[in-house]
């Protein structure tokens, strides 16, 4: 599917917030020891997905996205039941996010005849002393467990998400992970790496003698790579590298301006040109969404010239760039940019910088106009 199919499509992403721990550098909305309100929060989905489903903008989603949180702490019945409500296109990718810990075969197989495409394995490193500075539990044999089930239900389009940059994590580390990720029967055509971000309130940010190095993950980044490249994955967004044809088309499209609908507490959404979010807090969506009535918490619109930035931020950041003319030509001679034909795309010096070429955009006043 090419950019402006992408960006033409329409999502849904449903945020599942139920964790059986939480790890030390998370900030997302999710709750341990909570399992008890699964059921009524997929209740409250089906009615909220009922709603939107009336609401001006929606149209056939041609992707789905289950994040989290563990969605894979959802009973298969659930997550086959949320996707039945949705009716997606026939040729949909569905994307679940899994926990290899909580990655059985039986859910795997009901979920995969449900028409999931794609799933996400949250592994994050595959050495312990970087998990337990991650503030995460190393349960031996799951991620093959887990990747035995995915390939057993068919599913060979998967993503393995990790996270870079924990203190105490040595280069050697880092490799050996992914020799272990690479070294297996049917190989990821799909990573996420994620450099360790240290965000407020979280047990990582009380502890400075756990704060990572900057430049060392630069360094992190680098050695990720150039291994992916060798294995055949080609960077697309800066934390994302896929094999051809194997972008996530649901996360691609939300970078490149496509419409999107968020569903369940915390979810945000993109629609009519409206940006909005769901109440956080899972008791006050409950509440809300039991009783019919909105689970909105705040919108804006952006027009113009804020629209524009916005756009051109987040196209920024992905393999198409964005058009010469929006950026100051001083950072080609920089060596953060380089011109493709009418296009500015990130070197790989620009992809550890991007926030600072951002600085760099040259938006119009008049925004489209």
């Amino acid at each position: 599917m090419n950019e402006e199919a992408l960006a033409a499509s329409f999502g849904v992403y449903l945020h599942i917030p139920f964790c059986t721990s939480r790890c030390d550098y998370c900030a997302f909305a999710t709750w341990t020891e909570r399992e008890e309100e699964i059921d009524r929060y997929v209740a409250a989905l089906l009615g909220e997905i009922a709603r939107a489903r009336d609401e001006s903008g929606w149209r056939r989603p041609g992707t789905i996205f289950f994040g989290g949180g563990t969605p894979s702490l959802l009973p298969a019945e659930h997550l086959v039941a949320l996707i039945e409500a949705i009716d997606p296109l026939a040729e949909a990718e569905i994307t679940v996010e899994c926990n290899p810990e909580s990655t059985e075969g039986s859910m795997v197989a009901a979920i995969a005849a449900a028409g999931v495409n794609r799933i996400s394995l949250g592994v994050q490193s595959r050495r312990s002393h970087v998990l337990a500075s991650l503030g995460r539990t190393a349960h031996p044999g799951a991620f093959h467990r887990a990747l035995e089930a995915v390939w057993t239900a068919g599913i060979t389009n998967y993503n393995v998400d990790l996270i870079y940059g924990a203190v105490g994590e040595r280069t050697e580390d880092l490799a050996a992970t992914l020799d272990e990720v690479f070294g297996v029967a049917i190989a990821p055509t799909h990573l996420s790496a994620y450099a360790l971000t240290v965000e407020a309130g979280t047990p990582l940010d009380r502890d400075p003698t756990r704060h990572p190095d900057e430049d060392l993950q630069a360094e992190r980044y680098e050695l990720i790579d150039e291994r992916l490249g060798g294995e055949g994955l080609h960077w697309y967004e800066i934390s994302n590298w896929a094999r051809p044809g194997s972008e996530c088309r649901h996360n691609l499209s939300c970078w490149l301006g496509g419409e999107y609908r968020g569903v369940g507490c915390s979810a945000h959404s993109h629609v009519d040109g409206r940006r909005f979010e769901n109440i956080v807090a899972l008791d006050r969506y409950l509440r809300a969404a039991t009783a019919g009535q909105s689970t909105l918490a705040r919108e804006e619109r952006l027009v113009g010239a804020a629209a524009l930035e916005e756009a051109l931020i987040l196209r920024l950041r992905t393999r198409g760039g964005v058009p010469m003319n929006y950026l100051d030509h001083s950072l080609v001679e920089d060596g953060l940019i380089e011109q493709r034909g009418d296009r500015a795309v990130l070197t790989l010096r620009g992809r550890l910088l991007a926030n600072e070429v951002a600085l760099g955009l040259v938006v119009p006043d008049e925004g489209m106009a």
